[in-house]
């Protein structure tokens, strides 16, 4: 896949602190309730941790009880990329930032309405913008 930004591994450590590279890069998740924004109730927006593209908003945002942030719809669709995951012996849809091509979680149908889906995404993939 090509995306709007394309980097080589070694510019991203440098710009990514070593969590951050593991998971938005290495597809890799952070340990169950433990992120920055599990509990985040602030109103704003959730953007990319890696290039800044705004993915989710805090209005959509809801308490799965899943140990990570957990929101029912993204902010525009066209913002992300869902692909087929098969890693670990399973399949699940994997979220993608369109943007940059960077790991954010998955997204499951066992979410609230109106969409009935669980856009599980882990903190450190996301940096968080207040709204004005």
């Amino acid at each position: 896949m090509n995306f709007e930004i394309e980097k080589p591994d070694s510019e991203w450590q440098k710009v990514l602190s070593p969590e951050q590279y593991r998971v938005l890069r290495q597809k890799g998740t952070e340990r169950a309730f433990t992120g920055q924004y599990y509990n985040h109730k602030e109103s704003g927006a959730y953007k990319c941790g890696a290039c800044g593209n705004a993915l989710f908003h805090s209005q959509t945002k809801y308490d799965s009880g899943c140990g990570w942030p957990s929101f029912f719809t993204p902010l525009a669709q066209d913002n992300i990329i869902l692909q087929n995951d098969y890693s670990y012996g399973m399949h699940r849809i994997e979220v993608l930032c369109k943007k940059c091509g960077s790991h954010l979680g998955h997204v499951f149908d066992d979410g609230p309405e109106p969409t009935g889906l669980r856009y599980c995404i882990n903190s450190v993939s996301l940096v968080f913008e207040k709204d004005a």
